[in-house]
């Protein structure tokens, strides 16, 4: 249950970020933002595959 949560969750704030980015109220690179927090991304998914487990 809340594997479904944090996943919806994830979605909401991308789906939000983009909205926004799309209206004008950000200027933000979606390349620029992968190439910097690729690394964080992949803790938080082994991270995540740590703590199912157990």
């Amino acid at each position: 249950m809340k594997s479904n949560i944090v996943g919806a969750l994830v979605l909401v704030v991308l789906g939000t970020l983009f909205l926004l980015n799309n209206l004008g109220f950000t200027d933000m690179s979606l390349g620029r933002l992968l190439m910097t927090w690729w690394p964080a991304l992949l803790i938080a998914v082994g991270l995540g595959m740590l703590f199912k487990r157990g």
